[in-house]
Order: structure tokens, then sequence, then C-alpha cells
């Protein structure tokens, strides 16, 4: 009874803001304010002074990585689904925004990813930054500028697909980028091949680039290049321990830019199994970085996934100790829409249930353990009673059914900005047959804000 009282006053010392409470946390209302849709197929030209390899992407997309030079033959897919749109593209693709950080004159600084989904069809696909501003009233999103990533310093520590050219710009298959941060001197990005930190300056030039630690641990993907499978079968494999696509997914900056933290997309392993908490919870790692000595702090975190969960998809700083977090889960599409057995062309395989925005407090308290859940909003039920939305709302609920959702960020004290990653061509979760567009939305969330 005394248990059940102490928790009954804790809900209402919340007050009326919080919709329910459970064991994955506390539920806060979201209410859409305004949305801005870039349509999936927006496209722009590679540099002029690119080699003429990078004027057509996506030339490698075919299941078994042959060459495809006659643009719109490969057809996109999301599992069996067409999605409307085809590769290989005249030019590079702007899509697979992965995340965003907003700037001082309301402006957001966001990144495209490594291109078509892995190392191996990417050689062509171009990494960049962009420089955008959204125009909320008009619905739509302005690319001022964008930043070719290059290396022409020879900063990463192995050949780059485009090694002998002038330039040396990055592709998709040199580096994974998935996370930003601006700073005075240019930009922190984080990588998922590596994984690693790696440094630009304000021209798109590398820096530096940081292997991973996690402690004294090293971290390893498979796609790591140090990684080599030995010429004789008898011999043992290699070791990593990160899956493909789990290095840093989320970017965060202290306000005082003293410090980064690189957020894993995925646990680590040891002995085959997932890093957990105490309570058994699959949990990612937080990892500190210290910008004036260039080097990681030995400091880390635990964020534990809430049931259903399987990935994180940003991450952004509010305060010295409180941070927003996307967590989802791989689904994709309504569940009204779902498919009935084996997967058809007609409905949704697996469709999306778990999408939210976290607010988390990750204090010296508790270093080295698991970061507190103050609470989240739920994306897949948005209020939208006055229809604000340009897609996505029905019966007055926006959602977002997308299987990646990849950026966030405050705007001002009540408002936050998310926006997916459309995977172009591949995703396809706001309808049966067409790829997503770069949907961004503007929600209100001052309850979740102000959570404590």
């Amino acid at each position: 009874m005394k248990t059940l009282l102490a928790s009954s006053l804790a809900l209402l010392a919340l007050g009326t803001a919080a919709l329910a409470q459970d064991a994955e946390g506390t539920r806060f209302p979201a209410t859409l304010k305004a949305q801005a849709v870039l349509p999936a197929d927006t496209t722009l030209a590679a540099p002029q002074d690119a080699p003429a390899h990078l004027g057509h992407a996506g030339k490698f997309t075919t299941p078994d990585r042959r060459r495809t030079d006659a643009l719109g033959t490969v057809p996109g897919k999301d599992g069996l689904r067409p999605t409307g749109f085809s590769l290989p593209i005249d030019g590079q693709a702007v899509q697979g925004f992965s995340g965003i950080r907003r700037m001082e004159d309301g402006t957001f600084w966001t990144l495209s990813d490594n291109g078509f989904g892995a190392k191996a069809n990417s050689s062509d696909a171009m990494l960049m930054l962009h420089h955008i501003a959204i125009d909320w009233d008009a619905g739509t999103v302005d690319r001022r500028e964008t930043v070719f990533l290059s290396d022409p310093d020879r900063k990463a520590p192995f050949p780059i697909v485009l090694e002998g050219s002038d330039k040396r710009y990055l592709t998709g298959a040199d580096f994974d980028v998935e996370s930003i941060q601006p700073v005075a001197d240019g930009f922190f990005v984080g990588e998922e091949f590596g994984p690693w930190l790696l440094h630009f300056d304000r021209e798109g030039k590398l820096r530096s680039v940081h292997e991973t630690r996690v402690g004294e641990t090293a971290v390893k993907s498979p796609d790591h290049p140090a990684l080599q499978l030995p010429a004789d079968p008898t011999k043992p494999l290699p070791t990593f321990n990160l899956k493909r696509s789990g290095g840093f997914e989320g970017l965060a900056r202290s306000p005082d830019g003293a410090h980064l933290y690189a957020m894993l997309e995925g646990p680590l392993f040891a002995d085959g199994k997932p890093e957990t908490t105490e309570d058994g919870r699959t949990a990612l790692r937080v990892v500190e970085f210290d910008t004036a000595k260039g080097d990681w702090t030995g400091r880390s975190w635990m964020y534990p996934l809430s049931q259903g969960g399987v990935a994180i998809g940003d991450f952004n700083m509010l305060d010295d100790t409180t941070a927003l977090v996307i967590e989802r889960d791989n689904g994709a599409g309504r569940a009204d829409q779902a498919c009935e057995g084996e997967a058809k062309q007609d409905c949704f395989a697996a469709p999306a249930k778990l999408k939210r925005v976290y607010k988390i407090e990750m204090s010296d308290a508790n270093v080295g353990g698991p970061v507190r859940k103050i609470g989240y909003i739920d994306l897949m039920d948005v209020k939208d009673a006055a229809g604000v939305a340009r897609q996505g709302t029905r019966d007055g609920v926006y959602d977002m059914p997308f299987v990646t959702i990849e950026n966030v960020d405050r705007v001002d004290d009540t408002h936050i900005v998310v926006a997916n990653d459309n995977n172009f061509p591949y995703s396809a979760g706001r309808a049966l047959d067409r790829a997503d567009d770069n949907e961004f939305v503007l929600i209100e969330a001052a309850d979740l804000l102000n959570a404590r």
C-alpha cells in the first residue's frame, strides 16, 4: 500500500501534463505546430572539380554489386515493395538526413549519411553536410549551402576510394557519417564504419580521425579496415565487438563546448553477448570526449533501451546534464496496413510501434551506469487537431511511421524539431508504394522539455 501511494504521489507531482507512467518512463503530450517537406528525389550536381565517377550515384546497387551505368534501371524497394524511384541517378541524392543541430540564427546544420546503406554499394555517393533554413509557414526546406567532405591532407588511416585524385573527396565507401556538431573551427562528425569521431574544418577538409575507446576497450565494427579475413580457413577470424551499423548514431555537445558525447547505435558485445544494465536491459554506450585534449576522457554512461527499442536515432544536449534522444524499433508503416502472414507488396511486413523522443539525465552521479530516463513523447501519436500537417495526419493525429527517424534538437523553450532519414530510394513507411519524403516537423513539447 505504501509503495502504491508513493507511486501515485510521484505521478501527481508531475502535474496533469503527464499522459501515462509505466516501466518505460513517463509519457508527455506532443502537438504538431508545423511541417516542412523536402521531396524524396531531391538531387544536386557533384562539384565541377569532382571526378566523373561522382557524376552519377548508385551505380553499384544491384544485389551482386555489378556496375550499372544506365540511369534509372535498378528499382528501389522496401523489402518486396517497389518505392517508385530507381538508381542510378544523375548527380547526388540530397537524402538520408542523419543528425541535426540548430544554430543561433534559427537555421540548422544537418548531414547526408553514407549513401545507399552499405560500404560496398556507396563508392559513388559523396559525403556532405548541409546548411538549411526551414520556412515553417510555407512548408519548405531551403538548402543554403552544401559542404562536400574531403581528405586532401591524407588524414584517413586507410586508402580512400579516390586515393589518387586531386581533391580526394570522401564517399560512402570510406566513412558512414551519421551525426554532427558544428564547432568554432568546423564540425565534429560521428561515424559508424570504425567507428570513429571525425573532425573537419569549415571547408569540409578532414583534420583528425579518432579511434573509439570505452575506458580501455577499443571499439571496432566489422567494417573497420584493420580487420582482415585470414587467407587460411583454419585460422581464427578477426574479432570485433560492435555490430555493423552500430557506431556513432548520436553526437551531442556540452553547452560550454568542452566535451562531446558520442552515443553508439548498438550495444558493445563481449563473449557474444550484448552489454546490459544490472536489471538486464540492453544498453548503448555514451562516451565522453575532451575537445581541448582531442581524446576520450575515459568516462561513459549506458543508455538502456526500452522494451521493443533496438536503436537510437539522434542525440543533443539541453543543458549540462540533460539531453534529447530518439529511440526506435525497426518497424515501418501503420499497424492497420500490416501483413497477415507472409510479407507481400500490398502491406507492411513489420509496422512501426516504438518511435519516441526521450529526455534523459546523465550526471556525474551516474557515470559508468545507466542514464535516467525522465520521460518521452510518442512520435506515433502527435496531436494535430488543427490539421497543420501537409502529409501524415489522420483523424487529428500525426505520426512518423518511418524505420529511421534520425534528427532531433530543441528549437526554443517549448518546441523541438524532428525529422526522418528517408534512406532514398529504399524506405517507404508513409505509403506502401512510394519512397518517403524528408519530413521536418516542429513539435510543441514543453512538458517534456520542462520535466525533471
